[in-house]
């Protein structure tokens, strides 16, 4: 499951409960506090819940009146505290379905059917609730994703590529024959993801590749002489992995002749040499990294 499918699972459970009578309420409430609890919102759900008190909450509302429909709920104006009191009544109401019937009877009577409190408080609290949710969730995710340590797996090796693909097939094909899996992102499944959710995602690799071919050009204002670069995402992605892996666990392989990325100077790179002189400083640089390397496969 992914975070987008979690999020279809809790606004599919958010109409059940919508449409929802006094006999089939209580499997949709008890399916959206499970989907709160899943494992792609779990985080988000924790981190929520932690703002509010929801004891406090109730007790404040109950000093307003006893009566049917007297009481009334002060809900907090940040948004955050507000969204970890709803998951709250969600997991009361999940543990004790009856206690959720009779809290919407109370706080938002309409009626003497039990049910339409439900339904009442379904409109005005479960609905906004899911909105703001998805907002919350699809706001910090990647940010919680880049911050999240993944384990390193030494089988792989992620590629980083531009638009020259003869480079990109042949260092491939030289990590498969010896022994270790290449990682091309355009190969993997998109699974609903933005780029950087995709790069994130399948970056749980213990060393990267990067190709810096020649396939754009620029310069400098002051410059009259266009000058050949990398593609701009192949520099997006360098960075990324230098950050994510350390500069020791990234091997920058330059084809041609091409403009150096000013940041990234005066770290070593490898040439990428027609004659394959670069497949041994590869391995080394593999190895040197924690990679188990069989030398009689890389000298075939």
């Amino acid at each position: 499951m992914t975070i987008k499918s979690a999020l279809t699972d809790l606004n599919n459970a958010v109409l059940d409960l919508q449409n929802a009578d006094y006999n089939t309420y209580e499997r949709p409430l008890k399916r959206l506090a499970a989907v709160l609890e899943s494992e792609d919102l779990k985080e988000f759900t924790d981190k929520l819940r932690s703002t509010a008190d929801f004891d406090k909450f109730v007790e404040a509302a109950n000093q307003g009146g006893s009566m049917m429909g007297s009481a009334s709920l002060n809900w907090p104006s940040d948004q955050q505290e507000e969204l970890g009191l709803t998951i709250a009544l969600i997991e009361r109401g999940a543990g004790d379905p009856d206690w959720f019937m009779n809290f919407g009877h109370h706080y938002y009577y309409s009626g003497s059917k039990l049910i339409a409190g439900i339904r009442k408080m379904t409109s005005q609290v479960i609905i906004p609730f899911a909105r703001d949710y998805a907002a919350y969730v699809n706001q910090h995710a990647s940010k919680t994703a880049l911050n999240r340590a993944q384990p390193s797996d030494f089988n792989r090796v992620f590629i980083v590529h531009g638009r020259d693909e003869a480079p990109r097939e042949t260092v491939a094909r030289f990590i498969t024959n010896i022994g270790l899996e290449p990682v091309i992102l355009h190969e993997q499944a998109n699974r609903g993801m933005t780029i950087t959710e995709k790069l994130i995602a399948n970056g749980n690799v213990g060393f990267a590749v990067v190709l810096l071919t020649p396939d754009d050009v620029g310069r400098e204002k002051s410059e009259t002489v266009d000058n050949p670069r990398a593609r701009q995402n192949v520099i997006l992605e360098l960075g990324y992995f230098v950050g994510a892996l350390g500069r020791e666990r990234v091997c920058a392989l330059v084809r041609g002749s091409l403009e150096i990325p000013s940041d990234y100077m005066g770290v070593a790179y490898t040439k990428f040499d027609e004659g394959g002189g670069w497949r041994q400083e590869l391995a080394r640089e593999l190895q040197a990294a924690g990679y188990e390397i069989d030398w009689n496969r890389v000298m075939r």
